[in-house]
């Protein structure tokens, strides 16, 4: 995998299609970009959940392209593409015979009901202690064959959970792996894995099964030439130690520590988690999902009894962060969040990162800097990369919490947005980074005040170095470097934007 920062984006969404992205990345995103995780395009790509419900996750849907035209893009940028292990759609053709035929369909081992996992039955206190990110219990009542089946659903009623451990459920798995692997990808990311494993009397949340799994799982894929990127919303120690037996992780603890470094001019937790962090890790600001606060809170698996194990910030700061996200949006994002609409989940808010630093473009690009000078390997999310408020019309329209967040770019919209100085800024701190060769070492994070210094050093050009001044409290960034293509320093972004 390139040290480069990627681009995450939908296909729809950014380009119309899959030769439509292909395009939008080497026209207006040209140099800023190494790869590119395309977001769900599986059959079909507008489910239930955005494609994150596929009813052939093995299929391109043809209103978006073919496999040959993922093989194009992966011909100019490394590609990450979803494996969802945990469920597929409601309307898929194994779980539709499932509904007709019950036990009788060949296909009924594949998926989960409450049985297979309490095949005597569970007891309240069993119940209670599944985690799931959304209220309630993650049973939807099914007819399964004419009887009424309680079937495992632990996101959304149309969304089927399956069976890993079952034969017909790896051989599923095995089946997507191909197909990503023949189209020339070379890194997956693994929707949801932490809820794939179901153990009675556990959590059924990243169990010691969940690791087996995980690593199991990681081990086929390496036989394909495929990197693997697990997805967990955790508390932070989970992640470390997640970290240390996959080849990569998500920091989702970067987000909420820069926006509240930002807030308060107070960087004393950012700077702890710069330098306890993984750094076999994606570091991501902003996604397809909204911001993530469980990753910086206490550990929400403690079991009764057992002392709590606090976050990287306390429950006001946490409460301090979000009520500061719906500020500096305007209070868009709390019309987005929670019981405000549809999508609930527990533990994130709903927002751009650029409205959630209130669509201020200094503030914006230090953030980015931060980013950027963290070890590990960027991705930018493509409402990111354009600098864009929150899509209020869509959420009215739909009223979908994250669709605040999942703007549908006009061909023009995209031209205009790069035109723009933040934008520019930011593509051509994306194209610095790639071509500097000063970020295959580690970070050195020093905090004086208000001012976090950040260092990169090189270590296969021991010349090559950058670093940024941030002033936490301001938005100021004063960037230095120095490569073999020569040294260079900047304290206006905007009007100045760095170049190797």
């Amino acid at each position: 995998m390139r040290n480069e920062v990627q681009l995450i984006a939908y296909a729809d969404r950014l380009g119309g299609d899959l030769p439509g992205l292909a395009e939008v990345l080497r026209t207006d995103l040209a140099g800023a970009f190494g790869g590119v995780h395309i977001l769900p395009f599986f059959t079909p790509y507008d489910g239930a959940d955005a494609g994150f419900d596929p009813v052939d996750h093995t299929a391109v849907d043809p209103r978006l392209g073919t496999w040959a035209d993922v093989e194009e893009i992966a011909r100019t940028h490394e590609i990450m593409v979803d494996l969802i292990v945990n469920h597929v759609s409601s309307d898929s053709a194994a779980f539709l015979d499932v509904r007709e035929k019950g036990e009788a369909s060949p296909h009924y081992p594949l998926f989960m009901t409450m049985s297979t996992v309490f095949p005597e039955g569970a007891r309240e206190a069993e119940l209670a202690r599944i985690y799931r990110p959304r209220p309630g219990l993650p049973f939807t009542p099914y007819r399964l064959g004419g009887q009424l089946r309680f079937v495992w659903t632990t996101f959304t009623p149309q969304q089927i959970d399956i069976d890993i451990r079952s034969e017909q459920g790896h051989g599923y798995l095995l089946s997507i792996l191909d197909a990503v692997a023949a189209a020339g990808v070379r890194l997956v990311r693994l929707d949801a894995v932490g809820y794939a494993v179901k153990t009675a009397g556990t959590s059924c949340f990243m169990t010691p099964e969940t690791f087996d799994f995980i690593s199991a799982f990681a081990a086929l894929a390496r036989e394909r030439g495929i990197e693997v990127l697990v997805e967990v919303h955790s508390y932070y120690k989970r992640q470390v130690e997640i970290a240390e037996r996959v080849d990569l992780v998500y920091d989702f603890a970067l987000p909420p520590l820069v926006l509240h470094a930002l807030y308060t001019g107070d960087g004393a937790a950012l700077t702890r988690w710069l330098r306890e962090r993984p750094r076999n890790a994606i570091t991501v600001l902003d996604t397809h999902d909204g911001i993530g606060v469980i990753d910086v809170g206490p550990d929400q698996t403690v079991e009764p009894g057992e002392e709590p194990r606090p976050g990287l910030l306390t429950p006001a700061q946490i409460d301090e962060l979000v009520e500061g996200i719906h500020r500096h949006s305007g209070d868009t994002s709390r019309l987005a969040t929670g019981a405000a609409a549809s999508n609930l989940d527990l533990y994130q808010v709903n927002c751009t990162f650029y409205d959630a630093l209130g669509a201020d473009d200094a503030r914006y690009l230090a953030a980015r800097v931060i980013q950027l000078l963290t070890p590990g390997v960027p991705q930018i999310y493509y409402m990111g990369a354009l600098a864009t408020g929150n899509d209020v019309t869509r959420l009215r329209r739909t009223g979908v919490g994250r669709d605040i967040n999942r703007h549908v770019y006009e061909r023009t919209e995209i031209t205009a947005h790069t035109k723009r100085p933040v934008v520019r800024a930011l593509l051509a701190l994306c194209a610095w980074r790639n071509q500097l060769p000063a970020f295959d070492g580690d970070v050195d994070a020093v905090l004086d005040g208000s001012v976090l210094t950040l260092t990169r050093r090189g270590v296969a050009v021991p010349e090559a170095f950058a670093r940024a001044e941030v002033d936490l409290a301001s938005g100021a960034v004063a960037l230095s470097w120095s490569g073999p293509a020569g040294s260079g320093s900047t304290d206006d972004l905007l009007a100045t934007p760095p170049a190797v």
